[in-house]
């Protein structure tokens, strides 16, 4: 399918772990070259995933990467696949799929996609499945109309729908340019609440937990502090907590996590499990006790992780996906991302 004198890279489907852990150091570096470098596609936090099938999202799965090299035996594309179906109609979907992933995409250099991404499906040509279904995808990513006009050319079927918001706070004015561009009356909430919590009797620390050593109780009084809301308690099965667990200890290793607390008197109020990967602070999750709402620590915590992330020069805050009023309220930009589906006919 590709257009004569185009290089077109040699793909192979692999689907043993070991085949997975040992593509770890070109994952990476591919990754850093690719059209999406987010922490979601880095190999250790796919791992992560993948060692508890998105922390029992998924009761079963078999893995069926597609990877592609060029004539030196480089890395030039992956797409991370997997299956929870068997037969003909089974549906691939990306490894990450798809509650806890806020985004997923092709790992692919920019140059390479259209060549890689018809060899990709000419090797999935061979595989049993009737669809392709590939969510969060971030709206604006060159393989939306790449793939849909591959799957074009094969008489196969392409969907896309619109899925959540992802707000985006953007920094490059810094933390007062940041507040400036707030509305006004936001503005002086988050004032107001900052400098009420500044002045409450037991002393105010916020604390970020980034190294490795150390991490597992800090990690537990996270999950605590989430456990505190009823629907987080129920979300936190023993599956999601060792996912949480892998995960810290991935992101601590690649210095990529930043676990930060808001505690009063050294007690914990709030805590948000959030990534600072490719200059921008990313907000994964979070946990409050509720003992401590009249304080407001969550829009504290949260003002003071921005004021933070301004001040180092960082580029923005991404709060990922969801419908939550407060990130609009702190400035979010929303952006969306798509649910894309290839159906193969015959």
């Amino acid at each position: 399918m590709t257009q004569k004198g185009t290089f077109v890279p040699t793909t192979a489907i692999l689907r043993q772990d070991s085949e997975f852990h040992s593509l770890r150091p070109e994952w990476n570096d591919l990754l850093a070259r690719s059209t999406g470098d987010v922490p979601f596609l880095r190999h250790e936090y796919l791992a992560a995933w993948w060692a508890s099938l998105g922390g029992g999202e998924w009761p079963r799965g078999e893995l069926c990467l597609v990877a592609g090299r060029d004539e030196n035996d480089r890395l030039t594309g992956l797409v991370p696949l997997f299956r929870t179906e068997s037969g003909p109609q089974a549906v691939l979907r990306w490894v990450g799929s798809s509650e806890i992933s806020d985004y997923l995409d092709l790992i692919v250099a920019p140059g390479d996609l259209p060549a890689f991404v018809e060899a990709a499906l000419d090797g999935l040509q061979a595989e049993a499945w009737g669809s392709l279904e590939l969510n969060n995808v971030l709206e604006g990513s060159p393989t939306v109309p790449v793939l849909e006009a591959a799957a074009g050319r094969r008489g196969w079927s392409f969907a896309r729908g619109r899925l959540k918001p992802c707000p985006l706070i953007r920094l490059e004015m810094g933390w007062e340019g940041y507040l400036n561009d707030l509305d006004k009356k936001q503005r002086h909430e988050l004032r107001r609440k900052m400098r009420r919590a500044e002045a409450y009797p037991e002393r105010l620390e916020i604390r970020h937990v980034r190294q490795a050593a150390g991490l597992e109780p800090e990690v537990e009084r996270f999950l605590s502090l989430m456990a505190r809301d009823a629907a987080k308690a129920a979300f936190l099965t023993d599956a999601m907590r060792d996912y949480f667990h892998r995960l810290a200890r991935a992101a601590a290793e690649g210095r990529w996590l930043d676990l930060v607390f808001l505690e009063f008197g050294g007690r914990a109020a709030a805590a948000y499990f959030n990534f600072d990967y490719g200059n921008r602070i990313w907000v994964y999750n979070s946990g409050f006790d509720p003992e401590f709402l009249t304080l407001s620590p969550g829009w504290v915590l949260m003002g003071s992780v921005i004021e933070l992330a301004a001040r180092e020069g960082k580029e923005a805050v991404d709060l990922l996906r969801g419908e939550e009023p407060y990130k609009v309220h702190l400035g979010g930009v929303p952006r969306y991302v798509e649910r894309l589906r290839v159906t193969r006919s015959g």
